[in-house]
């Protein structure tokens, strides 16, 4: 059986420090977290100490609210498209157009889906911290930071939710005894390597790196007194590498989007936000350490002169690749097309066959 969707939890940024990121996402993961979302510099600000999981997690309730109605939404969508036989689904796996049968597993696909939609926001309001604010935002800088700070865990609990779900699916159909089932499902939906079946043997570790990695990156922001700030701004800066993980699992093994068409091109769309506002952190940096300005003749040839040369030319390295991505995903985007499957397979036959 495939697995939909899981994304990433960009992690919360820090209204004291300057910081944050991609997508993840993503999720090209070196070039992409050096170029996260980082906090934007402000001085101190008191309110930071009063900052703790238990107030963001009441503060997280009316987005957590929003985003369950979403997924109910793309559940209703999966469910009507699979039993009127539109979904790529049914031609990937024709045993599931018993949309009664398999609603477990469109469940998971519906939070599947809601949480990369969930994680996409986030990473958008990162970005918008950390680089060059538009003047005109509906919301001032505490609250957007507060904003990403509960759609983050919101974007974690939706992951755990898309993942349950799968393994209890698995759990659902199985034929053994209850603990052989309990045991089995757990291999397949949390082990890395345990899902052996077709393209799941790369996909799901994809998306079991963005939820294993997405839970801590999301949650450091809660102890980052204790690691200290520079410690939590270098790990914030890989969260992006969560999104790209997330972006990843949804094109390899989300059956709503295994073929070209709009709807894997709408994904592929939806990336363009996130990478042109990276190119912009990129050039526009907040800290003045960060910009790309070119090492002076007095800087030296020693060990001092290499690392300052070492560092323009990865940033600049770092610029070149993402504006490639950009250039990229507005060829898929124009082009409808990323080289990926264009027809079925000859064999739809999946290890999760129940029929």
């Amino acid at each position: 059986m495939k697995s939909s969707p899981a994304s990433a939890a960009p992690e919360p940024s820090e209204p004291a420090e300057p910081v944050e990121p991609a997508p993840s996402a993503a999720s090209a993961p070196s070039a992409a977290s050096a170029a996260s979302a980082e906090e934007p510099a402000t001085a101190p600000d008191r309110r930071s100490a009063r900052t703790t999981l238990r107030s963001d997690l009441r503060a997280s309730i009316p987005d957590g609210l929003i985003a369950l109605v979403v997924t109910a939404a793309v559940f209703a969508l999966l469910y009507a498209r699979i039993r009127a036989k539109t979904s790529s689904t049914v031609t990937v796996m024709p045993f599931m157009a018993d949309a009664g049968g398999f609603w477990m597993y469109f469940l998971s696909q519906a939070f599947g889906w809601a949480a990369l939609l969930w994680a996409w926001g986030t990473v958008i309001l990162g970005l918008l911290l950390s680089g060059p604010r538009p003047k005109r935002l509906p919301l001032s800088g505490p609250r957007l930071e507060r904003l990403h700070r509960t759609t983050s865990l919101n974007t974690i609990a939706l992951i755990a939710a898309h993942a349950l779900l799968f393994a209890a699916e698995l759990v659902r159909h199985d034929t053994a005894r209850w603990n052989s089932r309990l045991w089995a499902a757990f291999i397949e939906a949390f082990v890395p390597g345990g899902y052996d079946s077709g393209t799941g043997q790369i996909a799901m570790p994809v998306g079991q790196a963005a939820l294993y990695l997405a839970i801590p990156l999301g949650l450091l922001f809660y102890v980052r007194h204790r690691i200290g700030p520079k410690t939590w701004r270098v790990l914030h800066r890989f969260v992006i590498v969560v999104y790209i993980l997330s972006v990843w699992h949804t094109l390899l093994y989300g059956t709503n989007v295994w073929y070209d068409g709009w709807f894997r091109t709408s994904v592929w769309l939806l990336q363009l936000p996130i990478a042109a506002l990276l190119l912009v952190r990129l050039l526009r940096p907040a800290r003045r350490s960060e910009q790309l300005s070119r090492p002076g003749a007095g800087t030296g040839t020693g060990g001092a002169g290499l690392r300052v040369w070492s560092g323009w030319s990865l940033r600049l390295v770092g610029r070149l690749a993402v504006a490639g991505v950009v250039v990229a995903i507005l060829a898929v985007v124009l082009s409808g097309r990323d080289g990926g499957r264009t027809v079925p397979p000859a064999d739809t036959s999946s290890t999760h066959n129940h029929d």
